[in-house]
């Protein structure tokens, strides 16, 4: 009997589309967790290669992953830029 070998699951790899990454973000957002919505953010920054998201961010990669990491608490700026940077808009409904 041959086993496949365990892989390390990533949200990154199933975000194929803009419509995908809106999709997965608007989900996060609707749970309102702050530390979620940064690891989401981090995600997508990852899908959609973290180096040209840090630049058209105006931030470094280091500081990029800094923010977006476990540990990391970004200020709403910073969110921003990262939405902005991967052509997304925050929206408010009532």
């Amino acid at each position: 009997m041959t086993t496949e070998p365990i892989r390390k699951y990533d949200s990154a790899e199933f975000l194929k589309t803009k419509q995908d990454v809106a999709a997965y973000l608007e989900a996060v957002f609707e749970d309102g967790d702050p530390a979620l919505i940064a690891h989401a953010l981090g995600v997508v920054a990852r899908a959609e290669g973290m180096t040209e998201v840090a630049k058209q961010a105006g931030l470094t990669r280091a500081s990029l992953y800094k923010a977006l990491s476990a540990e990391g608490r970004p200020e709403f700026a910073t969110v921003l830029k990262v939405v902005r940077a991967l052509g997304l808009k925050i929206t408010v409904a009532a």
